[in-house]
């Protein structure tokens, strides 16, 4: 293994200069330091975690507090998550992942081993537990996700309440006026997820506005749970023409359903869904869809996340701008809905 004397032995300096150039904490000449990196590069050499930590008073790690629950839908998470730890690679810093629902403990846990520079909190609450301590310890952090108060913090997402909206006028624009919503399962909406809260929100803002009924049903997302929400669906409200979606497990048995019962999408029954793009490619229909920038959001955590780190940034809310794109499962209201 090489070491940081054998840097300096092949470059002709000092350790002590190596060191220097590695931690940047003395101006060294440019041509020293030039000569100091090529020998890094020629022999190969990577500095001790450990060491590089103690050097720097820092850890180059990120923590990404991703609690996994059973009623989310994983392969979203999973792709924010990969795309954090991606761009966090990019900036020379690696990713420990806390999966657990711990809250407060976690946050409080990670910051007192000292093992991270800052941390991304994922599935945010409109009044997350977390916050406070996670106010409280200093840490550099970034919301992927948006509380119903943010100051102090930065927080990133897509705009649910717009996406909500869009969904509505595009479904008033094709002439429906009664709309069913499937929602995510109960927990979520119980413990007041962010995301599901606020496209809800703006769905129903929207949809009055505009002069629609909106029926929303919380729901599974197993075919059972679709089934029983289905069929409440279409006898209390039998002249819904529109469905939006916010549930990515609904969405097959959705369109499985309406198959069985001889409504045809988008003839008979048009369906929006706010999704991540794969959901609404690979479904039997291809899906009308507000995506969910999974990669774009993740991108947008992590660059602002070193910003703070090294002292150059302000706390700060961006929303992305949703867009809808139209494709086979919704239509024009029919004449008889």
């Amino acid at each position: 293994m090489v070491t940081l004397a054998d840097v300096a032995q092949h470059a002709g300096v000092s350790a002590s200069t190596v060191s220097y150039v590695l931690s940047g904490k003395r101006t060294i000449s440019e041509v020293t330091k030039r000569r100091v990196e090529r020998s890094i590069l020629e022999l190969g050499y990577h500095p001790n975690a450990g060491a590089r930590a103690l050097a720097s008073n820092r850890s180059n790690i990120i923590a990404l507090m991703m609690p996994l629950r059973t009623d989310m839908y994983v392969p979203v998470m999973m792709e924010i998550a990969i795309a954090v730890a991606t761009n966090a690679r990019e900036h020379g810093f690696d990713v420990l992942m806390l999966t657990g629902e711990e809250g407060p403990a976690a946050v409080r846990r990670v910051v007192a081993s000292g093992l991270v520079d800052a941390i991304i909190l994922m599935d945010v609450e409109l009044d997350d537990a977390r916050l406070p301590v996670l106010r409280e310890s200093g840490r550099p952090a970034v919301l992927i996700g948006l509380p119903s108060q943010t100051t102090g913090f930065t927080c990133v997402d897509l705009d649910f309440t717009e996406a909500g909206a869009l969904c509505v006028e595009h479904l008033a624009e094709l002439g429906h006026r009664e709309i069913a919503v499937i929602g995510e399962a109960p927990a979520v909406y119980e413990r007041k997820a962010g995301f599901a809260e606020r496209t809800i929100d703006g769905l129903r803002a929207r949809a009055h506005g505009l002069g629609l009924r909106v029926l929303h049903r919380p729901c599974e997302g197993t075919y059972a749970s679709m089934a029983s929400a289905v069929g409440q669906i279409f006898t209390e409200r039998p002249d819904v023409t529109g469905f939006v979606v916010h549930n990515e497990q609904a969405v097959e048995p959705l369109l499985s359903l309406l198959r069985q019962d001889r409504r045809a999408v988008p003839e008979d029954i048009s369906v929006v869904a706010v999704c991540p793009e794969q959901v609404a490619l690979q479904g039997s229909v291809r899906l009308t869809s507000v995506t969910i920038p999974a990669r774009e959001m993740a991108r947008h955590a992590v660059d602002h996340l070193i910003a703070k780190v090294e002292g150059q940034a302000d706390d700060e809310v961006v929303l992305l701008k949703p867009e809808l794109v139209v494709r086979a499962s919704s239509g024009p209201a029919p004449v008889n809905g």
